[in-house]
């Protein structure tokens, strides 16, 4: 209450009663937790012009010092208090263990970029019991984790269970698997399936709890364990860098905006120079990805499409002399950072907020969402697609969902783009496609811009799925790699050539070069770590391919 009166009174007004800001509500489960809390509180509001300002302030340098804070070593780590930050090289030893250090005395540690481990149970020296951190603020969702081990010993067997998950369904059920990596095999690969166990346990309250085998190999590695692959906010930074190094005048990069913690904000535009004339017709696309920071597939997905406009492949030539297209790599960019799954720093799904996001408490919404009403007011514009990229945690393949509209034929027009789609990429499934106005779906990018644009402009959300996708006749599932992902955004941007040609916004007889030569990335690759179908280059097996 004494924090509430000093928001409010550096706002300008009265205290008001407890629970009716929202905001507090959300710093109140931080800034409560000791007295030390509440008096570096007080002194860090001093400066503050709006409340606002004073939350968005203390949250921020909160959460930052958090992120250093060392949490308990003791392996006595209860309580919901443990769950606020990451652990940060926590050493997990035998209850009343004394003892110097010792090989196989594992260390835990998440404060890494995207990591999320909020604490660590030993049950033996075979098995921990590991919680992933709720969302920073928001305690509802608690899917996303990504961790490191070390100081393991040569041959060490260990299950791990992951038993709090927020999500029940989940493509564990259906053979999906953590990814791993290592010092000396810096390629992420999935685990054996065979070594995965997704169940409900009745000593976690009848929880469905995610266990997993793993052997470790080598004593000097430092080995990663992760939801799926992740793609950090630093890679999204040096992706982006190589690209302006290359100096294309088909290609601008500006800052749009900048999160709440000052994380930069990136638009790509590429075409031909030429359609930027101020008079000129505009023919605008525009796709963005990872509003929701644990769905890394997207980002894999928005990389394959840049790589792909950004290339001399003459499918992508063609695309840059007629149509104009605008990228928001990383919506989220402070909930990438910080390892979260679905919300915002702030504690906000920012794809439930695009009615009304605020300068302050969505900045980055808001600024998208500032140019594309911009855009669409601009009568020598036509936005004709949006695209939002997700990746979905219990269906397999790519697939699209859209919108419905009372004018029958509008509907018809929108469902063309898919089925083209369907045509260039194996793994995009038409009949998991599907167009509703779900009422839960209402701020969403795709319902909200859906309903702002006019029946010329067709709005998607395309998801991916998280593990595996099942192509024309196969019987078994085909596990997604990178490269899997980056070739679905290769085929979506391919996809606008068969649309444009269909409907005459494309003159065939322009169309020059082999159109449908293979686009193989190796012009505009600049990940090292890129993971594609090759052998691991290393004298060792693959990890956890021993048996427990």
């Amino acid at each position: 209450m004494q924090l509430h009166g000093i928001i409010c009174r550096v706002a300008g007004r009265h205290p008001c009663g407890w629970g009716s800001c929202a905001l507090f509500a959300r710093l109140h489960l931080l800034v409560t937790s000791s007295h030390s809390s509440r008096a570096a509180a007080r002194r860090r509001l001093g400066n503050a012009r709006s409340a606002s300002e004073a939350c968005v302030r203390l949250y921020g340098r909160m959460m930052e010092e958090n992120s250093r804070e060392h949490l308990d070593t003791d392996n006595e780590m209860g309580g919901e208090d443990a769950l606020v930050g990451n652990v940060n090289k926590l050493m997990v030893t035998p209850p009343g263990y004394t003892g110097p250090p010792k090989k196989g005395h594992i260390v835990f540690d998440a404060c890494i970029e995207s990591g999320n481990l909020g604490r660590v149970d030993y049950i033996s020296e075979f098995e921990f019991d590991l919680f992933i951190r709720p969302d920073t603020c928001n305690p509802r969702f608690r899917v996303w984790f990504n961790f490191t081990v070390e100081n393991v010993r040569e041959t060490q067997r260990v299950i791990f269970n992951i038993v709090n998950f927020s999500k029940t369904k989940s493509l564990y059920r259906d053979g999906m698997s953590p990814v791993v990596k290592s010092t000396s095999r810096p390629k992420w690969q999935r685990l054996p399936a065979k070594n995965v166990y997704y169940y409900r346990c009745p000593d976690h309250r009848r929880n469905y709890v995610m266990s997993f085998a793993f052997c470790f190999d080598r004593e000097d590695d430092v080995y990663q364990f992760s939801y799926c692959y992740p793609y950090t906010y630093s890679r999204l930074q040096h992706y982006l860098a190589s690209l302006e190094r290359r100096n294309l005048d088909y290609l601008q990069r500006e800052q749009l905006g900048l999160s709440v913690q000052q994380r930069r904000l990136d638009l790509l535009t590429i075409t031909n120079p030429a359609h930027l004339n101020q008079e000129r017709e505009k023919r605008v696309v525009f796709l963005t990805a990872r509003v929701h920071p644990g769905e890394s597939p997207a980002s894999f997905i928005c990389q394959g499409f840049i790589d792909f406009l950004v290339s001399q492949h003459p499918i992508a030539q063609v695309l840059r002399d007629h149509v104009i297209f605008k990228i928001v790599p990383m919506l989220n960019p402070d909930g990438v950072y910080l390892g979260n799954y679905r919300c915002s720093l702030m504690g906000f799904d920012l794809n439930r907020h695009w009615q009304d996001p605020t300068p302050w408490a969505h900045p980055t919404l808001h600024a998208v969402k500032q140019l594309i009403v911009q855009m669409n007011q601009d009568p020598k514009v036509s936005l004709e697609f949006y695209i939002d990229v997700h990746a979905h945690s219990t269906m397999m393949n790519g697939f699209m969902y859209g919108n419905v509209f009372e004018e029958e034929e509008r509907g018809q027009r929108q469902a063309v783009f898919p089925r083209l789609l369907c045509q260039n990429a194996p793994d995009f499934s038409l009949s998991s496609t599907s167009f509703n106005r779900d009422v839960v779906k209402a701020g969403t990018g795709r319902r909200f811009l859906g309903g702002l644009l006019d029946d010329t402009s067709y709005c998607y959300t395309l998801e991916v799925s998280f593990y595996s996708y099942m192509t024309a006749g196969s019987t078994s599932p085909v596990p997604y790699t990178e490269d899997g992902y980056m070739k679905l955004g290769r085929n979506v941007a391919r996809t606008f050539l068969d649309y444009y040609k269909l409907n005459n916004l494309i003159d065939e007889s322009k169309l020059t070069g082999h159109i449908n030569s293979p686009f193989d990335g190796s012009s505009t690759s600049h990940q090292g770590n890129n993971a594609g179908n090759g052998k691991v280059k290393s004298d060792r097996k693959p990890h956890g391919v021993r048996d427990y």
